[in-house]
């Protein structure tokens, strides 16, 4: 994309067709050449295209409010229905949470990209058949594998989503990355819209004291419960209506965090070692271990991806560097912690699927790390950087398959 826009700054309806084949892989594209052909009249004014900001705030049309209002009743409607029913909650919500918002964003999302029928088909099979499967999966809450399907199914949902926003297009790299970076505003967006819902709930609640009503548990059963279900809906209509609220906030989380996760690394690993603990005998420290590296991981594909959308300095390819060997590192200990485990005490469900995961992210860590070391001298390096996470994306798919899918029936569901 970079190349085809330099090559053709003095074509403007080549420029144009551009555009309009993928936006937001135009836009990350023209901002990071631009200081290369900013004094080209035409440069000039799609930066001001690109980048003009806008002061109000688009509300969309009047048929996706009305969409985002009834996704976001039937989504309470969902989290509810142990309310309506006579279905156990705690046998609902560890294997049904995660169909509370994905399939009414991938409506949305099925919507807006104007997906093929053959494809809406796929996705509507799809969760019909992942919905029956985990429900009917046997009701042993002892089961190590019933809990690795519904974390993992959650997981799998997620790539259906995805699946949903690239509009069946795989092959399209961009719009993986797109998709990635959607997710990263969402959770900015949902987290303002979730503490902004907190305040307003502690501001009724405590008016209601006041005047001795007590309207805690009603409060949270219908507002609270249609809050929490509505606001991932809400932030996705917001992010994808008005991608200026949050298009300043990500770059900057990106780069407050890298350094400061960096940092904590550094020390925790030096804490790890001064006070003796280690992931090999104890089993509760090698979970946060991994949830760490889970984390860090995840912050650093964010940074990189939002690094490359605004043309990040040398100095923040370097952070991210660091990061990624430091990541390597806790990958490298967590990994032979779980070799150790299995080798003394044998395989189990747990031990396979952590083993499994570390080893997708060692993997993606180390071809990631390359591409960064090779893009610090480099800038258009950068952009490998981002294929290799975009291509990565179907081998997790795979592997929540596995787990979900596999692993139970692999176990004999214990």
């Amino acid at each position: 994309m970079k190349e085809e826009i330099i090559d053709n700054i003095q074509n403007p309806r080549r420029l144009e067709a551009l555009y309009r084949e993928n936006k937001m892989a135009f836009r990350s594209a023209f901002n990071i050449i631009y200081q290369e052909i900013k004094e080209n009249a035409t440069a000039q004014i799609w930066n001001e295209r690109l980048n003009f900001e806008r002061n109000d705030i688009s509300w969309g049309t009047n048929k996706e409010l009305i969409f985002v209002i009834a996704a976001s009743f039937l989504a309470g409607l969902i989290a509810k229905i142990p309310n309506f029913t006579a279905i156990d909650p705690e046998f609902f919500y560890p294997r049904n949470i995660a169909f509370v918002v994905f399939p009414l964003l991938a409506v949305y999302f099925i919507w807006k990209q104007k997906v093929e029928f053959k494809n809406i088909v796929v996705i509507s099979i799809t969760f019909l058949f992942a919905a029956i499967y985990i429900n009917l999966l046997p009701d042993n809450r002892t089961s190590d594998t019933l809990v690795l399907a519904c974390m993992h199914l959650a997981l799998f949902l997620w790539t259906v989503l995805g699946y949903a926003y690239v509009g069946g297009k795989l092959h399209n790299y961009q719009k993986r990355l797109d998709f990635l970076r959607y997710n990263g505003d969402l959770i900015v967006m949902t987290a303002i819209i979730l503490l902004a819902g907190g305040l307003m709930a502690a501001i009724t609640v405590g008016l209601f004291s006041l005047i001795d009503v007590k309207i805690e548990e009603l409060y949270f059963q219908y507002v609270g419960i249609w809050g929490l279900s509505a606001a991932p809906i809400l932030g996705t209509y917001l992010v994808q209506t008005n991608p200026q609220l949050v298009g300043k906030v990500a770059p900057i989380i990106a780069k407050v965090f890298t350094p400061l996760a960096l940092v904590t690394l550094v020390v925790y690993l030096i804490a790890v070692i001064y006070t003796g603990k280690d992931p090999y005998n104890d089993r509760d420290f090698l979970i946060i271990f991994n949830l760490l590296l889970v984390g860090v991981m995840a912050l650093i594909l964010f940074s990189i991806i939002e690094t490359s959308k605004n043309a990040g300095s040398k100095i923040e390819t370097l952070l991210l560097l660091g990061l990624a060997v430091m990541t390597i590192v806790i990958n490298g200990i967590a990994l032979s912690a779980i070799v150790f485990r299995i080798s003394e005490w044998g395989i189990t469900p747990n031990r396979l699927a952590v083993l499994g995961s570390n080893l997708l992210m060692l993997t993606n860590l180390l071809i990631v790390t390359y591409r960064l070391f090779r893009s610090v001298n480099n800038p258009r390096e950068v952009e490998k950087v981002e294929i290799s996470i975009a291509l990565f994306l179907p081998v997790y798919s795979i592997w929540t398959i596995l787990v979900t899918f596999v692993f139970p029936v692999l176990f004999g569901f214990k």
